[in-house]
């Protein structure tokens, strides 16, 4: 078939773009039908050739019998197009549909080995059946489509959410440094004032001072004056003025230089440490917020987010991926830095406080162990555990301090109040961690608080 393709290219008439009929030759070595020559030249002024267009002569063309015969000798090889209603090995009208090779076939395709026991039916039956088939499978189709669509517009609304999420983060951001930057502000303007008013008795004492020395070199230059016009009198005069120049002479006594002295009572130091602890104060809120969407359906957390109790009776809350089986995270969580926050446990009797890997799976109960990515201090039935081991420690601690250092792979347990270690992990944290949370006391909540 490729070397009829080619063969075929050789052949074709540059006018009808057909094999050639009658085919003639020009002496340029061109080659056309001899009705499309014809019909060409007689379109034009001057003969010449279609292809190259040099002039002829009235002599040609030339007729060639054996290039004729082999033109028709082709026709007569080159296969004709098989209609598509017709079966291509057998040359048979397609009348049957083969359900397992799922494709048209011919009576003699049905009765051949190919064929054997395959379910087959005839064109027209086939074609409703088809139908049906190709409309339930659009209907499902239609169905992913929808779903997919709602997934679609549940992702742009997601997106929404968390555009309007840094809207609202990065106000709050501005407002808290704003409230920051005014408090500094405040502090600066405080300081300087303390300063003036520490200085302004100094002032006072100083100007009265150079008014006094004023006065007095006035004077003393008036004597020393008058005592210069005597030394220009006659002789008699001046040695009757003596003893009185004498007097005006004398030196009176030169008061010490008086020094300024530095305010001693808020040096810089102070300022700065005094206005940092200030800023302390300011900060009303734990570092750590829970997160009400990590929540099991046992756990309430309040509406400020740093508080959580243990409920009886279970909370209706959608299931989420994040949704833990037992416990509450925190909405931070930390991959680098020094973190610290403080848990009030009070009189629970039944608490569990610690951190977990951001991977760890959320639908089953932690393995309390940090091979598993949880690192945890619990205190269960009057026993404290670091994990799953009992650790002896005298008193009850009211407040918990958890002071997490991720670069240095630490994690302290601390007694706020006596500022004792009640249990320290370390080891590098293979990745990011969140603060966790649970209690199982249904009347004494978990608050959280700024660690200090």
């Amino acid at each position: 078939m490729a070397e009829l393709s080619f063969l075929e290219e050789d052949l074709t008439c540059i006018i009808c773009c057909d094999v050639y009929t009658d085919p003639v030759t020009l002496k340029c070595s061109h080659s056309l039908c001899e009705k499309c020559l014809q019909k060409f030249w007689s379109t034009q002024d001057v003969i010449q050739c279609p292809v190259c267009r040099k002039e002829c002569s009235h002599d040609e063309p030339n007729k060639s019998l054996a290039f004729r015969s082999l033109c028709e000798s082709f026709k007569m090889r080159k296969p004709t197009a098989v209609p598509e209603d017709i079966c291509q090995e057998h040359k048979e009208k397609l009348k049957l549909f083969c359900f397992e090779d799922k494709k048209p076939i011919c009576v003699i395709c049905y009765t051949s080995k190919k064929h054997e026991n395959h379910k087959c039916s005839p064109v027209e039956e086939a074609v409703m059946t088809v139908k049906v088939d190709l409309k339930e499978r659009i209907e499902k189709l239609q169905v992913t489509i929808g779903k997919l669509k709602k997934a679609q517009e549940s992702c742009m609304k997601q997106v929404d959410l968390i555009e309007e999420h840094i809207s609202v983060g990065e106000n709050q951001i501005k407002k808290e440094f704003e409230k920051l930057l005014q408090f500094l502000k405040d502090e600066e303007q405080k300081w300087i004032r303390t300063m003036r008013k520490e200085v302004k008795f100094q002032d006072v004492k100083l100007r009265g001072r150079v008014e006094q020395l004023s006065k007095q070199i006035s004077v003393l230059s008036g004597q020393v004056a008058a005592v210069w016009q005597d030394l220009e009198a006659e002789n008699i005069t001046l040695l009757q003025n003596y003893t009185a120049n004498i007097q005006r002479l004398q030196c009176s006594s030169v008061p010490k230089n008086f020094e300024f002295e530095k305010s001693q009572h808020h040096p810089i130091q102070t300022m700065i440490f005094t206005t940092w602890a200030k800023m302390q104060k300011l900060v009303e809120k734990a570092p750590v917020m829970l997160d009400p969407n990590t929540a099991s359906s046992k756990l309430l957390v309040s509406r400020d987010r740093y508080s959580v109790l243990h409920v009886r009776n279970k909370v209706s809350v959608p299931e989420t991926p994040e949704r833990l089986l037992l416990g509450v995270l925190a909405s931070q969580g930390f991959s680098s830095g020094l973190h610290c926050w403080d848990v009030e446990v009070g009189d629970n009797d039944h608490w569990t406080l610690g951190v977990v890997g951001a991977t760890v799976y959320k639908k089953r109960h932690f393995i309390m162990d940090p091979k598993n990515r949880f690192w945890c201090f619990r205190y269960v039935d009057g026993t404290y555990r670091k994990s799953n081991k009992p650790i002896k420690h005298n008193g009850r601690p009211k407040i918990i301090r958890l002071q997490l250092d991720f670069d240095k792979g630490e994690l302290k347990f601390i007694d706020a109040f006596r500022n004792s270690v009640l249990c320290t992990f370390t080891g590098e944290f293979p990745e990011k961690v969140f603060p966790y949370f649970c209690t199982g006391d249904c009347d004494k909540p978990l608050n959280l608080y700024p660690g200090k």
